[in-house]
């Protein structure tokens, strides 16, 4: 097998972190390859579930004695502390490898402190190999260890002239059964799913991750949370069926916030608390307008589709926007035909002051 070079072992690396997206929360997710001394590729891993071995592991398993005197190219710092897992500063050091080449550091102080270990023991650490790329692709988790509650991805669906529903309330299908594939498929990548008691009311949604075409359940499920103040969530309503953990989020429980709603950000804190690492929140607009307002939104996914309505519920309402000055900018970082529909990717750009 030909040598490669450590910047294709730590795109190969990111490609492999990639496969535990929605698996490995509270845990990141991290890839790893191991190169041998003449830099053949000798070991792959990634960090597949909570409680699991981490890539590091699973790719020195697969080196085996070739992993003496070769390189460890890693997404993510190696822990250095004992979790339900060893620290993977010290397997690396006992492999024998001599060099790391890591992507990104380790924010959280538990785990934290792996290349200070490598160092010390006489391997040889590099830093900010694809640096970006890593920490896009671990985003949501690095993002909430670094402040504390999760990170937020508000999902909508809307006409090409942003009705979320015709002026009768009627909203089933707006967008084409690819593009609600496609959702199911975001679902399955986050640890919880956020709705408004109106929402639920209104549609009466199941908000599990199914495959849409023979209604089969995945086998990981986001925790489902309703915002609902009162307490109005109907007992036979869908999010109750059993099929995955409901949160249903009163004021009594949570808190009030400025308005006399579900505080949401002790809502967010709540949920970090509980391992949450990334949300998506999925309606109404009311509710989304009220995440958006406070600031509390990383991304924007809107499914666009070429349908015009001219009439009904638009899409957010209530975002803190008064005037033209004040509107939320965004920043497109991904358009991708979904069906006949768009997929728009963005996020929100930080306000001065």
């Amino acid at each position: 097998m030909a040598s490669v070079s450590v910047d294709e072992a730590m795109r190969r690396a990111i490609e492999l972190a990639a496969r535990g997206l929605g698996t490995t929360s509270p845990n990141p997710v991290v890839g790893c390859v191991l190169l041998d001394a003449d830099g053949e590729v000798v070991g792959e891993g990634f960090h597949a579930y909570a409680g699991g071995p981490h890539a590091e592991i699973v790719a020195l398993a697969q080196a085996g004695h070739r992993a003496k005197g070769g390189t460890a190219v890693v997404t993510l710092e190696p822990c250095d502390h004992t979790g339900r897992t060893g620290p993977c500063s010290s397997a690396l050091v006992q492999a024998g490898v001599s060099r790391v080449v890591i992507a990104v550091p380790d924010p959280t102080p538990v785990a934290a402190g792996g290349a200070a270990t490598l160092r010390a023991a006489g391997v040889r650490v590099d830093l900010g190999v694809r640096a970006t790329e890593a920490e896009s692709g671990n985003i949501a988790w690095l993002t909430a260890m670094r402040r504390g509650w999760p990170y937020v991805i508000w999902k909508y669906a809307a006409t090409l002239d942003g009705r979320s529903a015709a002026a009768d309330g009627t909203s089933m299908w707006i967008t084409s059964e690819a593009a609600r594939m496609d959702v199911h498929a975001l679902r399955a990548t986050v640890d919880a799913v956020i709705v408004g008691v109106g929402t639920v009311l209104a549609d009466d949604p199941r908000l599990t991750v199914r495959n849409l075409r023979d209604g089969s359940l995945a086998i990981r499920q986001p925790l489902r949370v309703v915002v609902d103040s009162a307490g109005r969530t109907p007992i036979d309503a869908q999010v109750r069926d059993g099929a995955a953990g409901t949160w249903i989020a009163t004021t009594a429980e949570v808190g009030a916030g400025p308005d006399g709603g579900v505080d949401l950000p002790a809502l967010l804190a709540a949920l970090h608390t509980r391992g949450v690492r990334a949300v998506l929140l999925e309606g109404g607009p009311r509710l989304a307008g009220a995440f958006l307002a406070a600031g509390l939104v990383d991304r924007v996914v809107g499914y666009l589709a070429p349908r015009l309505l001219g009439a009904g519920p638009a899409a957010l309402v209530d975002a803190g926007v008064t005037t033209i000055t004040e509107a939320i900018d965004l920043e497109i970082s991904d358009v991708t035909q979904v069906g006949p529909d768009l997929r728009i990717t963005a996020l929100p750009r930080k306000r001065e002051g």
